[in-house]
């Protein structure tokens, strides 16, 4: 009569099954990154994913508004009026800008002209 488990040969098997699930497991959190706690905090316009976030900001007159760059590559903010204008930003890097006057301010990229977004002062 045969035997379907060999205790010689599926404690072995077992113990590799078991030890490569936690190998692998391992492995997977590691390498996964911490997540990006990057929110909004007051006047600051977080640049990510190829995005400025948030794509229209309302202030009052006075405010000053901060850029900072989160994503892995260098960007620009720059108005489409000529009001400011950034250096290229590298990760982590900021601008800041003082709305002295009411009006919309579109902005973009020079680097990435499709990303745009707006500040719309009060």
């Amino acid at each position: 009569m045969k035997t379907f488990l060999n205790v010689r040969t599926s404690v072995p098997a077992i113990a590799l099954i078991i030890a490569m699930t936690f190998f692998l497991t391992t492995i997977h959190h590691a390498g996964a990154a911490e997540p990006k706690n990057y929110a909004r905090q007051g006047n600051e316009v977080r640049i990510d994913n190829f995005t400025f976030q948030a794509p229209i900001l309302t202030v009052p007159v006075g405010t000053e508004v901060t850029w900072v760059n989160r994503d892995d590559i260098p960007h620009t903010v720059v108005s489409t009026d000529n009001v400011f204008k950034s250096k290229a930003l590298d990760t982590d890097e900021k601008f800041s800008f003082k709305f002295t006057q009411p009006g919309t301010y579109k902005y973009f990229c020079s680097i990435h002209p499709k990303m745009t977004a707006e500040v719309v002062v009060k």
